[in-house]
């Protein structure tokens, strides 16, 4: 087959699909071009499945090459390495709308594979990599139930626009990134400055329809050159099997699902499933082979779990009840505390049931922001709120080590959410960095950071816009019963349909994300999980502002105070000096320490337009050093009287110091009214005298008089 080339004219952009030159031993592969952004997607599936294996392996990567921007990597090894934190966020983003629509028993290993090889920056390369992954892998000989696709939706003076440039963008009230069907919606990410429900959903609808034209574009190109779907090994479980464990395990499982605590339910129910496996184990392993027996309990195992999911879909949707005991649209219960840790600058402890989150906030110099060495614009962060999620939170061992892509993606959220109330550099000019630390975990510890980080900016003194609280909410659905679930736990996301979130002030949205397991979601199911949503936060906010109300008016006396002035910019590289000796000279001298590196050495952040902030926790040293600084920069003004100390005598005049670094001469004939034959008739060293400004010589050096000063 040789290269076939299918355009769009999608809303006034062209987006070219190019198959058949590019990576042809894949099993599907298109470059998508969209504008000047261009990304290869490729999909590639093992030949063998593991049929014993409990879950999908599925693959997604997202990879950034910095040529495409036309940047050399950062650092010493002057090559990609490890994926950034959006690319992280990007390979998530295509997983999340992709994985449900495999086949639920497809055990074969899948590899999407984007290579991002150009770049323009209004023409989204993660919403390329996210229509290129779709079109390849249902061009692929893979089962797959899509196609799907994604659009960006911003609102700018109050219309909504498709994938909005980036100067769109930065006018927008709304952020957001839907994915889909052509019948539903199955994906949502979002930020919002405070945005109402209504609003949103109906920006969820408005991007919906883009979708829909997106997969008719790829429908065609499916018909003209999609591959026959793979056969595919399965396990086959008989009738009288399921029976049989039904039998065994139904009642119990039942009773076990109806336990109110964590632990004590999932160790009941652990407890049937082991007894239950064992008593295949023990029957059947002198009359099986090994692999015969591997494959029995496996699928002992796929029963039990399919019995557990069909109980607890009975008890929601049917019987109206949870495993807990609350009403559907109950929170449970809360409790908050603040200014736990002594030293930091804010914390703050949020607990909702068994989930719980310790959330810390520090304040450090402008100067300490991220660097970002992304494909964006955007080259820093002066707002970060980072996840960890240990295993000791949920009872376990587990991996310590960095943050993988879940605690990426969890900390991701939070920031969205908290970053729509954080004051600007110039009403706030620190870095901030909020860490939630998650001690326990029963479901939704992401909102729980968002709740406990936000009393913890509020513990700082950091000038938040308002409370921000956030809430998880679920599905469950049985046919075309369905049953809104609010604040879900561990078991409910998990055998549930729905992980819907949204974080918000009593405003509005600030942020939302949403991800289901089954195809897609209806617009009135979307309409009345925000109205439950927007209840139960309100409900959240009104305890965490008990615990409270606003802001604190003074940062923390650990956290380093701050001052900013101006100063002519031009004057930046005499504060500076020759290979910074200048501005080490100042540091050193103010904080009375022997280097920059010290501890307690003060900052000095020295910004383009002539602004000058400087922090630290002592207020004389911050005052000694704006002195410092300010006598560098100020300027004599001609014409004005000063009052000068003489630093040096010559024949034809002297030296006077009227501020630490402004010096200037006092010619002979400046000296006095009557004539002088010798400067130290009138002036010894060290003698302060008035002066008056008179201009400067031809090298550009100051010229006083004291003659014109005592007139």
């Amino acid at each position: 087959m040789g290269k076939k080339v299918f355009e769009l004219d999608f809303r006034g952009r062209k987006i070219i699909v190019e198959h058949g030159e590019m990576a042809k031993q894949a099993n599907g592969s298109v470059l998508v071009r969209y504008g000047d952004t261009v990304v290869l997607s490729t999909v590639v599936v093992s030949k063998n499945a593991n049929v014993l294996a409990d879950f999908f392996p599925l693959m997604v990567l997202y990879q950034e090459k910095l040529y495409s921007v036309g940047k050399i990597p950062g650092g010493f090894i002057k090559r990609e390495g490890r994926p950034t934190e959006n690319a992280t966020l990007a390979a998530r983003m295509i997983d999340r709308p992709m994985r449900p629509l495999f086949p639920e028993n497809f055990r074969n290993e899948v590899q999407i594979v984007n290579t991002v090889l150009s770049v323009d920056q209004d023409n989204s390369p993660e919403l390329t990599a996210l229509f290129g992954s779709s079109l390849a892998t249902s061009i692929s000989c893979i089962p797959f139930d899509g196609p799907i696709a994604g659009v960006k939706v911003g609102r700018v003076n109050g219309e909504f626009v498709l994938n909005p440039t980036s100067e769109q963008l930065e006018a927008s009230d709304i952020d957001l990134t839907v994915a889909g069907t052509k019948e539903a919606i199955n994906m949502v990410e979002s930020s919002a400055k405070q945005v109402e429900e209504d609003v949103m959903l109906d920006a969820l609808m408005f991007g919906h329809e883009a979708i829909k034209e997106l997969i008719a574009f790829q429908e065609e190109i499916i018909k003209e050159i999609g591959q026959e779907k793979m056969e595919y090994d399965v396990l086959e479980i008989t009738e009288e099997l399921k029976q049989e464990v039904s039998l065994l395990a139904k009642d119990r499982l039942d009773a076990a699902l109806r336990i109110k605590d964590k632990l004590e339910k999932y160790d009941a129910i652990d407890k049937i499933k082991e007894e239950i496996v064992n008593k295949y184990q023990t029957e059947n392993e002198s009359t099986l082979k090994e692999e015969e027996l591997q494959e029995l309990i496996t699928k002992v195992k796929l029963v039990l779990e399919q019995i557990e999911y069909e109980i607890f879909r009975q008890i929601v949707v049917k019987e109206h009840t949870r495993a807990d005991g609350r009403k559907m649209t109950e929170i449970r219960p809360l409790s908050t505390d603040i200014d736990i840790l002594p030293r930091t600058h804010g914390s703050a402890l949020f607990t909702r049931g068994q989930t719980q989150s310790l959330s810390v906030t520090t304040l450090g110099a402008l100067g300490e922001h991220q660097i970002l060495d992304g494909l964006s614009l955007e080259a820093e962060k002066r707002f970060m709120l980072h996840y960890n999620f240990p295993a000791f939170s949920v009872g376990e061992t587990g991996r310590y080590g960095a943050p993988g892509r879940r605690e990426v993606g969890h900390g991701a959220l939070g920031e969205k959410a908290l970053l729509q109330v954080i004051p600007s550099e110039d009403e706030f000019p620190y870095t901030i960095r909020v860490v939630s630390e998650i001690l326990e975990s029963n479901g939704s510890s992401s909102q729980a950071s968002i709740c406990a980080g936000c009393m913890s900016l509020m513990a700082a003194g950091v000038p938040i816009k308002a409370p921000v609280a956030g809430i998880a909410m679920g599905l469950i659905t049985d046919g075309d019963d369905y049953t809104i679930l609010t604040d879900i736990q561990g078991m409910e996301d998990h055998l549930g349909d729905m992980d819907f979130k949204v974080a918000g002030t009593r405003k509005g949205i600030c942020a939302l994300q949403m991800d289901i397991k089954i195809r897609g979601i209806t617009k009135q199911i979307l309409k009345e999980a925000l109205a439950q949503a927007k209840e139960a936060r309100m409900e959240i906010l009104d305890v965490m502002e008990k615990q409270i109300k606003e802001p604190r008016k003074e940062v923390s006396k650990y956290a380093p105070k701050t001052m900013t002035f101006m100063i002519n910019p031009a004057k930046i590289k005499d504060v500076i000096g020759r290979g910074g000796e200048m501005i080490t000279k100042i540091i050193c001298e103010a904080s009375n320490v022997s280097a920059v590196t010290d501890v307690n050495a003060v900052k000095v952040d020295l910004e383009d337009d002539g602004r000058v902030i400087i922090y630290h926790s002592n207020q004389d040293i911050i005052d000694k050093t704006a002195n410092m600084i300010k006598d560098i920069t100020r300027e004599v003004e001609e014409g004005k009287i000063y009052t000068a100390k003489v630093v040096k005598i010559e024949d034809f005049g002297c030296f006077v110091q009227v501020w630490p670094g402004c010096e200037g001469l006092v010619h002979i004939s400046q000296l006095a009214k009557e004539r002088v034959k010798k400067p130290e008739d009138v002036v010894k060293l060290g003698d302060e005298i008035i002066v008056k400004a008179i201009g400067t010589d031809k090298k550009g050096r100051l010229n006083f008089s004291r003659k014109e000063a005592l007139k």
